[in-house]
């Protein structure tokens, strides 16, 4: 088998990092490299130049102040998950990122990296949608809504890269996932919140992509408590099945992990923050 022949480079700079991915359209983005180095481990990619987008200071760093949270696209899961400021605003956010995988994964992973790979199994992008946050881009910026279009397809164009993740913070929020034992990834998840956007609940893992789950949140809309859930079912249609779970169970594993987001959110309020910090 021949060696994968590719060239790797650093820039310093944001500008440096785009002139860089124009210049040669095999050229690829590397964040934590989480999903791209396996990729070039099983030869199911080949780029021409690896872009590593590390040192650049302006995919980095945490902003909090009374009604968003920003969040740098090259922030480590470690980060997020320790941040007293995001653990106050967002808490569902924090412990997200607390249990993407294992250690490793959570030093390297980044959360742009996440959102722009858009695996289904994958946790950024529950709370990107459940949240409705803005993604900022180095070209415009783009609602979640409109972000995540399909199986590892997303909005972002050939050259475009996420710069921040915006999150309105939220009235109550909380995430539950059922991950598989062995990867961590999602096998299904759901995140609840209720905030600026009105009430949202979105769930990963259970389908190609990330979904709204528009009849919980007709449900909670006139009624926030558990009870308003009673006897809400997710249609098993389209959803994924494979040697994890099938498409039944996924549909299951949704309606419970939708009650039990709901009760971490009840009982979980955010703290208010009113200084920028």
């Amino acid at each position: 088998m021949s060696v994968p022949d590719f060239a790797y480079r650093r820039p310093a700079t944001l500008a440096e990092a785009l002139d860089l991915l124009r210049s040669d359209p095999e050229a690829r983005a590397l964040a934590g490299g989480q999903t791209l180095i396996p990729a070039l481990k099983q030869r199911m990619t080949r780029p021409s130049i690896l872009v590593d987008l590390q040192s650049i200071p302006e995919m980095r760093g945490i902003e909090v102040d009374a009604d968003r949270v920003s969040i740098g696209a090259m922030t480590p899961h470690a980060v997020t998950a320790t941040d007293p400021r995001i653990r106050a605003a967002i808490p569902a956010l924090a412990a997200m990122a607390a249990r993407v995988s294992h250690p490793q994964v959570r030093n390297l992973g980044t959360m742009g990296g996440s959102i722009a790979n858009n695996d289904p199994a994958a946790d950024y992008p529950a709370a990107v949608l459940g949240l409705g946050a803005e993604i900022e881009t180095t070209r415009r910026r783009i609602a979640a809504d409109d972000f995540f279009l399909g199986l590892f397809t997303t909005a972002l164009e050939p050259g475009e890269l996420v710069l921040r993740i915006h999150f309105p913070r939220p009235d109550n929020c909380g995430y539950v996932k059922f991950a598989n034992p062995a990867s961590g990834y999602v096998t299904t998840g759901a995140f609840v919140a209720r905030g600026p956007a009105g009430v949202r609940v979105a769930i990963n893992g259970a389908g190609p992509v990330v979904f709204r789950f528009t009849d919980a949140e007709a449900r909670l809309a006139g009624d926030f408590t558990p009870a308003a859930l009673d006897g809400l079912s997710l249609p098993a249609a389209g959803l994924n099945s494979d040697i994890h779970a099938s498409a039944a169970y996924r549909a299951r594993l949704a309606a419970v992990g939708t009650r039990r987001a709901l009760a971490i959110a009840l009982a979980q309020p955010p703290e208010q923050i009113k200084e920028s910090a």
